[in-house]
């Protein structure tokens, strides 16, 4: 049957097939459309190219192409990406112009600037006129986004009939297209059109017109009052002043602001208030008016009305050229010195009135240097810490903890044995037993009790930071892990002890921070561990699989001290 032509007579339908629908294309995930492998066709009928008529089963023991040809290529297969996907958000946008008649004596006709814009998505042209102020007509969107027809045949405008220079009609409206933006040019060239070379939109002649009617004279009038506050609404140039009343009894420099509003041409002073300076918080001094230059000649309604004009030749009110950095100015009796100015204002003075204003002065006294707090010398009651926190409050706090050295070193000690530097026969047989707590420093002295010696054990001196000997008492130095070996002599408030010996646990902790340590504490630890037994090799094997950082729960040899 696939010889056969088509044509009436020559086709047979399948009586079994009863579904017609057309196989789905695409499969949806998230929103996007994704294209899928048809391998059926109408009805679920299976294509010619995947029948089992077409395979064919090579022999594979004869046919090897590998060997004669290499492998074979791959290419990559390009995705494919449907009409309206590809050209989503491009468009074509042409710039035009069309003419309107009008029954008017003075002109005849009106030129109507437009956007033609073509959608490429969809092949669709809407037609926009941009806004034009007191035009006269209704503008905005003239075609609203749809296929336009192009004659009664059904044909529609297509891209491929745009051209710059051309007169196209949409719906008997004739425009006439004289430009496009970069994006079309591109494209037009793209697909092998030839773009025209753009043209000038011609001015509405009424527009023209109005144009060189409404041109200024070569004259230079006045400007009105209404121009020179629009310009200037909101400009205001700030200046930095001093009323010196050192001449009055219990007078002084006070600092003011001066605000010289542009707009209309008014002053406002207002008044900077420092922390306990004595004077009432009052915001202004002078409310914002225009302020005249002598007190003698201003109106009988001043400053009650500082929006008026008053029509005065005599009266001079203060202007922006007044208003210099170092000038002395008199404002309602006072006498205000300009210090300073914003950035702003010597802006404004450069640019518009081509005056530069001078730096800053220096008019304030600088203020006396405040003598530095002494912290006075350690009281003798508790340690030196709380002695200061007595100085900072009347109600004294705890000193602050160092709470990280707290959690890391919590209940951890370094324990050594310590006998007495004896004076008197009777102390040579006394123990004692060293506690130095890691996490806050202390230090905590334990007294052996022996047996028939007439010795009661106990605490001996509870745990507290012990000073070294010689030190300032005001900033003492206290002993730290550093100071403790085997043979150091500890100074206790006059009392001096011999280190004799040391556990396990203060030799591994020296090994995890050998920076605290110089090295011949640690072999000095090392050595007489080793004298006594207590090194031996399961310690050492203990010890040597740790990993860095971590510390032994077991404190080998504590039970024997």
């Amino acid at each position: 049957m696939t010889g056969l032509p088509l044509i009436p007579g020559y086709g047979f339908k399948d009586p079994t097939q009863t579904r017609f629908h057309v196989p789905q294309q695409f499969d949806f995930k998230n929103g996007y459309p994704i294209p899928r492998l048809c391998t059926s066709g109408i009805g679920q009928k299976p294509l010619d190219v995947e029948s089992v008529g077409y395979l064919k089963s090579p022999d594979f023991t004869r046919l090897n192409p590998t060997l004669m040809y290499g492998k074979v290529k791959r290419y990559r297969v390009p995705q494919f990406i449907p009409h309206f996907v590809r050209y989503d958000s491009k468009c074509l946008t042409f710039y035009a112009f069309f003419t309107q008649s009008v029954d008017n004596p003075m002109e005849q006709y009106r030129i109507r600037n437009v956007k033609i814009i073509y959608f490429l998505e969809d092949d669709t042209i809407t037609v926009l006129e941009p806004p034009v102020q007191n035009s006269g007509f209704v503008q905005g969107k003239l075609i609203r986004r749809s296929k336009v027809p192009k004659n009664a045949d059904g044909e529609f405008w297509h891209w491929k009939d745009f051209n710059i220079g051309m007169d196209i009609e949409f719906f008997g409206r004739v425009f006439h297209i004289v430009d496009c933006d970069k994006f079309t040019e591109e494209y037009l060239k793209s697909q092998g059109v030839e773009v025209n070379s753009p043209e000038q939109m011609p001015l509405d002649p009424y527009l023209r017109d109005r144009q060189i009617s409404d041109r200024p004279p070569s004259t230079k009038t006045p400007r009105s009052k209404p121009r020179h506050f629009l310009e200037n609404d909101g400009g205001v140039l700030r200046f930095y002043a001093a009323w010196d009343n050192r001449d009055s009894e219990f007078g002084d420099l006070r600092p003011f602001v001066i605000c010289y509003y542009i707009a209309d041409k008014t002053i406002e002073i207002l008044e900077v208030h420092k922390k306990n300076d004595g004077y009432f918080p009052f915001p202004l001094l002078l409310k914002k008016t225009k302020l005249p230059k002598e007190l003698k000649n201003f109106p009988a309604e001043f400053p009650a009305q500082p929006s008026e004009e008053v029509e005065d030749d005599d009266l001079k009110y203060y202007s922006p050229e007044d208003l210099i950095v170092g000038n002395t100015i008199c404002i309602l009796g006072r006498r205000f010195i300009i210090y300073d100015a914003d950035n702003f204002t010597r802006q404004y003075y450069e640019k518009v009135l081509n005056i530069t204003q001078p730096e800053r002065m220096e008019v304030f006294e600088k203020p006396a240097e405040m003598p530095q707090r002494k912290i006075p010398p350690y009281t003798g009651f508790g340690t030196v810490e709380d002695s200061y926190q007595s100085c900072l409050s009347l109600r004294p706090r705890s000193p602050k903890k160092d709470v990280v050295r707290y959690i890391l070193n919590a209940k951890k000690f370094l324990r050594y044995t310590a006998k007495l530097d004896w004076v008197h026969p009777e102390d040579e047989i006394r123990q004692f037993i060293f506690s130095y707590s890691l996490f806050d420093g202390t230090v905590g002295i334990h007294e052996r009790a022996l047996c028939n010696s007439g010795i009661v054990g106990g605490s001996f001196l509870k745990p507290m930071r012990i000073p070294k000997p010689g030190t300032d008492p005001n900033n003492p130095e206290y002993y730290s892990p550093s100071d403790f070996y085997i043979g150091a002599k500890i100074e206790v408030f006059s009392h001096k002890f011999i280190i004799t010996g040391a556990d396990l646990f203060v030799y591994n902790y020296m090994q995890d921070h050998q920076d605290k340590f110089p090295p011949t504490a640690i072999d000095n630890i090392r050595n007489w561990l080793a004298s006594q037994g207590l090194l031996n090799e399961n310690s050492q094997k203990n010890y040597a699989g740790r990993l860095p950082g971590e510390s032994i729960q077991k404190q080998t040899g504590q039970d024997d001290m």
